[in-house]
């Protein structure tokens, strides 16, 4: 009975008499993997794909920093309720980045691009009656 233990860019089988058997192989998924490496990071692929993304996360981190190095001044306020406050600002913050980042994308999906495809048709029909 054979069990098969994969890694990164080598599988070992195990055969019957318990030896380990090396087979360097490179998968269509090890490639994607490996090509997909040299390219920039996931986060810095979404970032590039929704701004609102990572400033939503940035004021997200700077309200909770802010908010925690402001606990020891907090006065009579209880521990909980200005914890309740803090996320609730931060939820904010974070949905409101999300909201205008959905608002952009709709407008770039539904209004630029339109605009764009309608200009690039027109110049091609004014070409070909030249």
């Amino acid at each position: 009975m054979e069990r098969l233990h994969t890694t990164k860019h080598t599988k070992r089988t195990h055969n019957h008499s318990g030896s380990i058997i090396f087979n360097r192989s490179l998968t269509k998924q090890n490639a994607k993997m490996s090509a997909y490496d040299e390219e920039d990071s996931k986060f810095m692929r979404k970032a590039k794909e929704n701004p609102f993304v990572p400033i939503g996360m940035a004021g997200f981190f700077s309200i909770v920093g802010y908010r925690l190095y402001k606990l020891k001044s907090r006065g009579d306020m209880k521990m909980s309720v200005h914890l309740i406050h803090m996320r609730v600002m931060a939820q904010g913050f974070v949905v409101g980045a999300m909201t205008i980042g959905v608002i952009y994308s709709m407008y770039k999906d539904y209004i630029v691009k339109p605009r764009e495809e309608l200009k690039a048709l027109q110049q091609q029909t004014a070409f070909q009656h030249k």
